[in-house]
């Protein structure tokens, strides 16, 4: 086609930077549509971050590539998109899955780069056209080679991981979590665990920002160092997830009850967390504890600043208010009104009033608890009726439950300060 180059190169330089400047919306849109369209991406926070970072990372390399002429040959899959590729070859996300999201990324970038296209071409059919294809080209190429990175970094931790932990261990533990039938006998033969007996599921993670194959034996040294305090004296299962968290379960034999406040004193490193199921027995116990254990996990990074340990008796009930964030802030916000902000006063408010209605409304246990005059909680109670606009007994149970999702949720659920000033929150209606 009879097209000046230097013009083409022009017009998909400008495009691309026009794209740039709503990177973080094409990204968001990329992130939205892969999660929806392939739910074997799972919903594991830590590897979606790293998704999300991937996302970004190859938007804003395509588009520096289309900016600036970049040759293709010197190019590689960005930082984030390999360490993505790893933790989902560690948890068994199928390497289909994590494909067909680079192919259906890839169809909504265009889109964007596209319509913007057809924004500043003004009509000139055989630019258009040019600088269409020179785009899809150059995606096609960069999404080729990158997905070959992919591939293989995928393939080869997959292999070390499968050739450095007990496939057989992890297989029956997959099958348990499952719910289907299984041979008991032989289960436990090859955990070499009873599992006619009460369980405590756990979940171990470490919040440090380096990854490294040392963590798998932190994280085992802690659940064994807390099995030594809490459980029968057998040994629990462990089972790493990645090289930043695992599961286990602690064998309590005919004990159904479990010592939190042991568990909290346990000799844990720094940035290690714990989180706690119930203690339940049998089979169907072995799964139910460990869902209630990620539970309280979730409960602990949905926060944002998660606790050294949580138990699920701690947090049941936003736990499962969690399952429905987009419907959760907004009955926070109603609920709690001008006391749902977030700053230092409010929250010595709602802690008070929490206590107040823990200890059946009694200023005296109130104080105690918190360690202060009587009649400073009197004024802090007032206070928070103030702030919740009715007293304290309208709507009880609700104003509870609101408050131990601010206290665990933090400012994911509350109103910002200048929000409380005057503006409203987004999704909230005056």
């Amino acid at each position: 086609m009879d097209t000046d180059r230097r013009a083409v190169a022009e017009l998909m330089a400008s495009v691309a930077a026009a794209v740039s400047r709503r990177a973080p919306t094409v990204s968001e849109n990329v992130y939205e549509v892969t999660r929806r369209e392939i739910p074997e991406l799972g919903d594991d926070q830590t590897v979606l971050t790293l998704f999300a970072s991937s996302i970004d990372s190859n938007i804003t390399t395509c588009l520096q590539i289309m900016r600036h002429q970049i040759d293709l040959a010197g190019v590689h899959a960005p930082t984030a998109a390999l360490e993505e590729a790893r933790r989902r070859a560690q948890r068994g996300t199928p390497l289909t899955a994590l494909l067909r999201a680079y192919r259906l990324g890839h169809t909504v970038f265009l889109d964007w780069v596209f319509r913007e296209l057809a924004r500043q071409s003004h009509d000139d059919a055989r630019m258009l056209t040019a600088v269409t294809m020179d785009v899809s080209t150059i995606v096609a190429g960069y999404v080729d080679l990158t997905s070959e990175e992919i591939v293989a970094t995928y393939a080869r931790e997959r292999e070390n991981w499968l050739r450095n932990r007990s496939a057989a261990q992890a297989a029956r533990i997959r099958d348990l979590l499952s719910g289907q039938l299984i041979n008991v006998s032989a289960t436990e033969a090859t955990l070499g665990y009873r599992l006619r007996q009460h369980h405590l599921g756990v979940v171990c993670w470490t919040g440090a920002e380096t990854v490294s194959a040392e963590n798998i034996d932190r994280l085992e040294r802690a659940i064994s160092h807390i099995a030594a305090q809490t459980a029968a004296g057998a040994d629990p299962v462990f089972l790493p997830r990645d090289e930043s968290s695992a599961w286990a379960w602690l064998p309590l034999g005919i004990r159904d009850r479990f010592d939190a406040a042991a568990a909290s004193t346990a000799d844990l490193d720094g940035d290690l967390h714990v989180a706690f199921g119930d203690v339940v027995k049998g089979v169907a116990g072995f799964r139910l504890t460990h869902q209630q254990a990620l539970a309280a996990q979730a409960v602990a990074l949905a926060g944002g600043s998660p606790p050294r340990v949580v138990t699920y008796a701690e947090v049941a009930p936003v736990a499962m208010m969690l399952g429905s964030g987009e419907l959760l802030r907004p009955w926070v916000l109603s609920t709690l009104g001008r006391l749902a902000t977030d700053d230092e006063q409010h929250a010595r408010l709602r802690e008070t009033l929490l206590a107040f209605l823990d200890t059946g409304g009694s200023y005296k246990a109130t104080a105690e608890r918190l360690t202060l005059h009587k009649n400073s909680v009197q004024y802090r109670i007032r206070r928070a009726e103030e702030s919740l606009g009715h007293p304290v007994g309208d709507s009880r149970h609700d104003v509870e439950l609101a408050l131990q999702a601010g206290r665990w949720l933090g400012s994911s659920v509350l109103r910002p300060p200048a929000a409380a000033n005057g503006a409203t929150p987004r999704g909230v209606s005056r």
